[in-house]
């Protein structure tokens, strides 16, 4: 089985995960990025694109990274998916669920990336520093910059259409992005839902998928994810108990 998950992973981005992901845990994870996608069988359908069921692959896949690996793969229905909606679908879900994203061969940690990049609040026009100013303070040589504490923010054009804020549409005219940095994911968290409510916008993270609460922005302890991968396996290897005699 493994040789053939491999062979089938080559063609499109994968979540490479310590544990069988649960299917309602991962329709509801695939539905942050895209609140119309929706089971095909096995699979989840997205815009542009197909989860496809996960199957155990070779531990090879990771480069021995996980000792275990169940893959959910991203293929492309049709079309190139725009944006790089499958690759960034692919790592959303890895860092969800505690694994390892491999794409054109290379694997990654979407973990180990947060500092260059941080959640967003997309918003259908883009705001004026007045309507910012209860939660961020304009910067005095940049109208585009802002602060919060150790927050820093600024507001760019957001590029593309992501699928998690569709419902926006109708009412954009400058699709705005208030991108938000810093060390704290906690605090970045908070920040993004407080000005998500403030300016009928839609907080998500820098995959594009929205969150809910804060800690959405903490990845899980990779021990915890990797200790349910041995239980998983330790209850498969066990043998059913012969029934009792009457």
């Amino acid at each position: 089985m493994g040789w053939l998950a491999k062979r089938r992973l080559r063609t499109g981005p994968t979540a490479a995960l310590p544990a069988k992901p649960d299917p309602g845990e991962l329709l509801r994870l695939v539905q942050l990025a895209d609140p119309n996608a929706r089971r095909d069988g096995d699979d989840i359908v997205a815009v542009d694109v197909r989860v496809c069921a996960p199957v155990e692959a070779d531990k090879d896949l990771t480069g021995g990274e996980l000792e275990r690996v169940w893959a959910v793969r991203v293929a492309a229905e049709g079309p190139l998916p725009l944006d790089f909606f499958d690759r960034y679908l692919a790592e959303g879900l890895a860092f969800r669920l505690g694994g390892l994203a491999v794409c054109r061969g290379e694997v990654s940690d979407p973990a180990d990336d947060g500092a260059e990049s941080g959640p967003a609040v997309i918003l259908p026009v883009r705001p004026s520093a007045e309507e910012l100013a209860p939660l961020l303070q304009q910067d005095e040589e940049d109208e585009f910059l802002f602060t919060a504490g150790e927050v820093k923010a600024a507001l760019v054009p957001q590029k593309g259409q992501p699928p998690a804020v569709q419902e926006l549409l109708p009412f954009a005219t400058e699709l705005t992005a208030v991108e938000l940095r810093g060390d704290d994911p906690l605090k970045l968290g908070a920040l993004a839902l407080e000005l998500s409510e403030a300016l009928n916008g839609i907080p998500v993270d820098r995959w594009r998928f929205r969150i809910d609460a804060p800690e959405d922005l903490v990845a899980p302890a990779k021990e915890e994810t990797e200790e349910e991968a041995g239980k998983e396996a330790e209850e498969e290897l066990v043998a059913p108990t012969e029934p009792a005699p009457e």
